[in-house]
């Protein structure tokens, strides 16, 4: 496993590959200063980093991630890039006693289809899914695809499945994913600034949960996903919305190859972990 250094700010642990690719295959939906995000494991734990890609060739889209990295971008990137299709949203009830986890907007069947075709825990799907879902209305521009969330969450926890783990049917990941001290041995240094509330470490900061967050991260750009008020590091639907938005953030429309990018290196910047995610998004995206 490799490790990768992170910009200050951004959260850093070993970093794995992954890639720029969104493909094919949405869920639909059923009535009813920035820090990063990356990872590295330690027995039972991973930690996350997050932090700005420096550079990587596009070509490995077109070659279908295969082949050498250049630096120019080929003219035809393959529509993996693009988000995957979600299918029509079924409206919500007109009255509603609560807002709805995002874990409850794709369809059951939908879930349950291509939790099969691709591996993932249906409990995990259904909140990137979702994610997707809920920013595709909040900010269509954004391009997002469930796929690109599902191929962090590979690299990050295998779905939060890492090490025996695993993910509860009330969406919280069990035992709870802490990575590494981010002491500078194997990333930059960032010393705690939570005093150790969510990563139990009151010197070093640490990635937290199945989306692998450090504390200053998840500080700006925590979201309720599962609508109970709260915003739980170790929550997939808070993670899977918080993760969708952080990406969001970085401009542009995740549809366009470049945009995707830098919005995957804003979670890590090391070319490997963009690899690893661009391998695994293209795949999800192509099971539909």
């Amino acid at each position: 496993m490799s490790t990768d250094t992170r910009t200050p700010g951004f959260d850093d642990l070993v970093a794995g590959p992954g890639g720029p690719v969104q493909a094919y295959s949405e869920p639909s939906a059923r009535s009813g200063a920035r820090t990063p995000v990356g990872r590295g494991w330690i027995v039972i734990s991973i930690g996350a980093g997050l932090a700005g890609l420096a550079t990587l060739g596009l070509s490995l889209l077109a070659a279908g991630l295969g082949g050498s990295l250049v630096a120019a971008a080929p003219p035809d990137l393959p529509v993996a890039v693009t988000s995957a299709p979600i299918g029509t949203p079924t409206p919500p009830p007109e009255t509603a006693p609560r807002t709805r986890s995002v874990s409850e907007l794709p369809d059951p069947e939908w879930v349950a289809t291509m939790a099969e075709r691709t591996g993932i825990p249906s409990r995990a799907l259904s909140a990137y899914a979702g994610a997707a879902l809920r920013i595709s209305a909040e900010d269509p521009g954004c391009g997002l695809g469930w796929n690109t969330l599902a191929g962090i969450g590979a690299v990050e926890t295998e779905h939060g499945t890492v090490y025996g783990g695993s993910i509860s049917p009330g969406g919280m990941a069990r035992p709870i994913i802490i990575g590494i001290a981010l002491d500078g041995s194997a990333s930059d240094a960032i010393r705690d600034t939570d005093g150790g509330i969510l990563d139990a470490d009151v010197v070093w900061d640490r990635a937290v949960g199945p989306m692998q967050f450090i504390p200053g991260t998840w500080a700006m750009f925590a979201s309720d996903g599962s609508g109970d008020g709260l915003t739980d590091i170790n929550n997939i639907d808070d993670a899977a919305l918080t993760a969708g938005r952080y990406l969001c953030a970085s401009g542009g429309t995740l549809a366009d190859p470049s945009d995707w990018i830098a919005a995957i290196s804003s979670y890590n910047s090391a070319v490997e972990y963009n690899n690893k995610v661009a391998a695994a998004a293209t795949s999800y995206g192509n099971s539909g």
